[in-house]
This record gives C-alpha cells, sequence and structure tokens, in this order.
C-alpha cells in the first residue's frame, strides 16, 4: 500500500479511509468545530466504546471552545494520544479500536484508545481445578492476563514484549520471562521463531504451538498448555519462557519436559509426603494407560500359561464365546469410549454428564450380554479410560490415548516381545525429542540427580534449591539455603 500524508482537506480524509476500508458500513464519521474550524472524527462503531468516546473527547471540547487551536490534543483525554501523518496507518489503527480526529488544513491526526472491553469474569480453568491454592485463570483478554502475571511477580526482571501473528488478523500476543533467570539463547530462538510464522490468522495457540515445536509428527507435546496463573509464575521463575495469546485463555510455556506434564499446583500445596505419591500415582497412571490394554491381548492371544490356575477358568469361559480376535474387541471398546467422551464434551454439561454415564452403562451391559466384548475386556478398558484422565495435562492425555493403539497392535501380532518392542521405540523417541534444544526426557535422560527432587517425587522445599538444568537458567539457586541447612 502506498504511503500518503493525511490531506488537508477533511472529506479526501474521510474518502481514502471509506476506500481502505471497502465502504465498510459500521465505518461511522462525527463531525465538529473548534474555533471556527471544522474537524471531523472517525471510528468503526462495532469495536468503539462510544460512550468513551464521549467523555474523553466531544463532552471536552463543550468546556472550552475558547482555547488555541494548537491545544487540541490537550482536550483528547486519553492516556496516550499519538500524532500520525500517514493516513494508511490512521486507517490501521481505526481497525484496532482507535478513533482518528482530523481538523482542516491540519496535515496531521490525533489517534486515540476508544476501544469497548467486554470480558467474562476471572475464575477458575473448569479443566485445571484444585483442591487447594489460587481459583483464578486466564481470560479471553491479553492485557488482563499479564496483569495476573504482574500481580504476582512485581518485579523489574519481568519482561513482557509484544509481537503481531497473522497477516490478516495481526493477532497480538506476548512472550513473558523473568531476564534475570531465563537463557538469553532460549528467549533469542523462541523470538526468531515467533517473527517467522507467516500465516493468514493464528485460530488458537495450538497453531502457533505447531509452528515453534521441533517435532510437529510426535505425539508427544513439547509445550504446555495452561490457563492458570499461577502455574505460569512457577514456571518463569524456574527460567523458562510463557506465550500469551490476544482472545485466548491458554498460555504456552517452554521449553518443557514430558515431567512438566505430570506436575500439579497441589503437589506444593500438600505435605511432600502426599505430593510425591500423588505424582507417582500420575507416573504409574501413565504405564497403565499404554500396557494394561496390551498386556490383555498378548496374554489372551498368545501367553495364557501366565495366567494364575485359579483365574484360568472364568478367563477361558469369558473369552471362548466371543467370536473375533481380543484385538477386535479391545479397538471396538476404544473407539466407543473415545466416541461417548466426544459426545460428552460436546452436548451441554448436563446432557454430556448423562451421556457419558448411561451411555457407558448400558452398552457396556449390552455388548457383554451379546456376547459380542468379554466382560474382563470391559474393566481393561475402564482401567485404561481412568488411567488416561489422571494427567493434568488434556494434551499428554490426548496423547496416551493415541500411543495405546500401536501397542495393541504389536501385542496382538508378537506378544509380549511386540509391547517390549513398542515400549523400546518409545523410550529412544523420548530420548530423542527436544524443546527448544533441552532434553524432552530430563532428567532421566540425561540423568541428572538434582533434578529428580522436582520431577519424578517431589522432595521437601528446603531440599529444592536448585533450579532445573535442562532450562540454563542464568540463576541456578531458588533459595539461599545449601545443603538443607536452615538458619536455627
Amino acid at each position: 500500500m502506498n504511503s500518503f500524508f493525511v490531506f488537508k482537506k477533511l472529506n479526501a480524509n474521510y474518502i481514502y479511509i471509506r476506500e481502505d476500508s471497502h465502504y465498510t458500513d459500521d465505518l461511522k464519521k462525527r463531525e465538529f468545530t473548534w474555533n471556527g474550524r471544522r474537524g471531523i472524527c472517525l471510528f468503526l462503531e462495532t469495536i468503539i466504546d462510544e460512550e468513551k468516546l464521549e467523555k474523553t473527547f466531544f463532552s471536552n471540547l463543550e468546556t472550552d471552545s475558547q482555547s488555541e487551536e494548537s491545544e487540541l490534543k490537550k482536550k483528547i483525554s486519553a492516556t496516550e494520544v499519538s500524532e500520525i501523518q500517514h493516513i494508511n496507518q490512521v486507517s490501521n489503527e481505526l481497525h484496532k479500536g482507535m478513533a482518528a480526529v482530523f481538523l482542516e488544513e491540519k496535515s496531521e491526526a490525533y489517534v486515540f484508545d476508544v476501544k469497548k472491553t467486554t470480558e467474562r469474569s476471572v475464575q477458575e480453568p473448569e479443566n485445571e481445578k484444585i483442591v487447594r491454592g489460587s481459583h483464578d485463570g486466564f481470560v479471553e483478554t491479553l492485557m488482563t492476563n499479564l496483569q495476573l502475571l504482574r500481580r504476582r511477580i512485581e518485579v523489574q526482571d519481568l519482561v513482557i514484549k509484544y509481537h503481531a501473528v497473522g497477516t490478516e488478523t495481526k493477532t497480538r500476543i506476548a512472550l513473558v520471562y523473568l531476564a534475570s533467570i531465563a537463557n538469553p539463547t532460549i528467549v533469542k530462538e523462541v523470538e526468531e521463531k515467533v517473527k517467522s510464522i507467516s500465516i493468514d490468522m493464528v485460530f488458537s495457540p495450538g497453531a502457533i504451538e505447531e509452528f515453534l515445536e521441533n517435532d510437529t509428527i510426535s505425539p508427544f507435546p513439547q509445550m504446555l498448555n495452561t490457563e492458570r496463573p499461577d502455574r505460569v509464575m512457577a514456571n518463569l521463575i524456574d527460567g523458562r519462557i510463557a506465550i500469551l495469546t490476544d482472545g485466548d485463555p491458554t498460555a504456552l510455556v517452554c521449553p518443557s519436559s514430558f515431567f512438566t506434564f505430570y506436575q500439579s499446583p497441589d503437589d506444593y500445596n500438600s505435605r511432600f509426603l502426599v505430593g510425591t505419591f500423588y505424582r507417582l500415582l500420575r507416573m504409574v497412571s501413565f504405564l497403565i494407560a499404554i500396557f494394561v490394554p496390551a498386556i490383555y491381548i498378548a496374554t489372551v492371544s498368545f501367553h495364557f500359561e501366565v495366567i494364575p490356575a485359579d483365574l484360568v477358568l472364568p478367563v477361558k469361559s469369558s473369552v471362548e464365546r466371543i467370536p473375533y480376535p481380543p484385538i477386535v474387541e479391545a479397538i471396538l471398546m476404544e473407539l466407543t469410549i473415545e466416541l461417548i467422551r466426544e459426545a460428552g464434551i460436546r452436548l451441554p454439561s448436563p446432557i454430556g454428564q448423562t451421556i457419558g454415564i448411561v451411555g457407558g452403562l448400558v452398552i457396556g451391559d449390552a455388548v457383554v450380554q451379546a456376547g459380542l466384548v468379554s466382560n474382563i475386556m470391559i474393566i481393561v478398558v475402564a482401567i485404561t479410560a481412568i488411567a488416561s484422565f489422571v494427567v493434568p495435562s488434556f494434551e499428554m492425555s490426548s496423547a496416551l490415548r493415541v500411543i495405546r493403539f500401536p501397542f495393541m497392535f504389536f501385542a496382538a501380532s508378537f506378544g509380549y516381545f511386540g509391547i517390549m518392542f513398542c515400549f523400546t521405540l518409545l523410550l529412544i523417541h523420548l530420548c530423542r525429542l527436544e524443546s527448544f534444544g533441552s532434553p524432552y526426557f530430563s532428567p532421566l535422560a540425561p540423568l541428572t540427580w538434582q533434578d529428580l527432587k522436582d520431577s519424578v517425587i517431589r522432595a521437601p522445599m528446603k531440599k529444592m534449591n536448585e533450579r532445573p538444568k535442562a532450562t540454563l537458567p542464568r540463576k541456578k539457586f531458588r533459595q539461599a539455603i545449601r545443603k538443607g541447612r536452615r538458619k536455627w
């Protein structure tokens, strides 16, 4: 687009902006007179607050109409008023919720913010509820989300950098990090990747995540998604970087490791023994979700001799009347569970809960009575589904539901050997995966004993002196305590 200066004729400015906006009907013009000279105010009525515009500008004109014309800018009581000389730049600002004031025979426009703010109240995220601790969460307004972080981290080292992503939407995103802790190399890498994004629009943070992550084919999420300000704060203090998007309550945190997705704020709100127990329980749920269906299929298909003698007859009587192999009934029930889950999400909450409970009971009982699925398979699928939902992260839970299908196919083809072969491939993939140069399976690969205190387990607070080494923080220690010694 050619860059023209603001025209001295008011009508020429109006005509240019109308053409540049493709004659949109919500572009409005209000005329006024200032010391005998005509002026116009242009704005888009769909995104500005007209009451705010009245208080900020027009009511001030009526209070003192005898001021010098050079002081027209002072009659705009906005926090920030910009003087813009290029007409195309004025047009761009109007679409961001600004109002533009033109005065006859002046080759510049005054632009100020009168954007309408509509947002829901700050409340706890539905998918990240905790028992103790903070119960507020991010909303769809970027400034509100940044305020929640500023309120928690009141230091000058908290840095916020804005970027616009999307050639058509110009979606505003913010990179947040602590300059005194975050590694400058990782910050620079994240910034370069954000600047290199070339797309028409940003539909959600998931789109940004795909552009930024190192391995898009991997089923494992490489950036932590969260709507909790306290969780973002804890990761920022560990040296990580947060990415927030205007219009979405989800924050992306990087670099992240596999064990980051199994941490919950409740781990730190409880005694360390309780927090460690529940964190280990989540780790066990990962193994249950991927192994239990595969072990059942391999045992029934190839290794019937490992079943205890007391269970041989019940298992045999349950399985022998099923007309097809265990892999078929496993896939049938797993897909049924996924269908019920998707239906429960799409329907309104009361109906969704009813469909989930009644649908699961009715279908489960019906398929067993019809002889399509064994009753043991119903138990296996139920345990697997529960284990996959234990994970605090929805993205990791989704990854688990996808991963268990290859395990089932390998188990049906090669038995226990197939399960171990598939698990070996999974471990190799986890060990090779990286998140912004940080090992994804840290602190197990590479093994870092110090970082085990706040990953696999949750050690007492006084023992967690050092930040995770995987994030390469500039400050090594979290607290002044050394080797567990207290001042008393």
